[in-house]
């Protein structure tokens, strides 16, 4: 029993899956269609669209377990611990003046390499 139910599911999310891929096309169309029309009213369209593709897209599995994933996300970006000022222009310096170091030893080996081979070319 418990496997008809997903394997209706399965076949319900399909249709939605469907019915998203079908409400972009028809804003990618639309937006063709009427290119002669208002901006606004292109986006505000695009943007209704987005929204019931989103609501259709949300209420598949994948989608569900995307929501998911999304507030899980969200609440791991809560517990970083972001730098201070201090220690974020301290960091900076510190790539800066290492990324000018390393520039400046490819610079001199690019240099001495090709004097060595013009040298030895002629």
């Amino acid at each position: 029993m418990e496997s008809k139910s997903i394997e209706s599911a399965s076949r319900f999310d399909s249709l939605k899956w469907l019915a998203v891929f079908v409400l972009v096309a028809v804003g990618v169309v639309g937006n063709q269609v009427y290119s002669a029309e208002s901006v606004l009213y292109r986006v505000l369209a695009l943007v209704a669209l987005a929204l019931v593709a989103g609501f259709v897209a949300l209420a598949t599995d994948r989608g569900r377990r995307f929501a998911v994933l999304l507030k899980e996300a969200r609440v791991e970006i809560r517990k970083v611990v972001w730098p201070t000022r201090p220690e974020l222009v301290q960091t900076t310096i510190i790539v800066v003046v290492f990324v000018l170091v390393v520039a400046l030893l490819l610079w001199g080996m690019d240099s001495l390499i090709s004097w060595l081979v013009a040298g030895f070319i002629g």
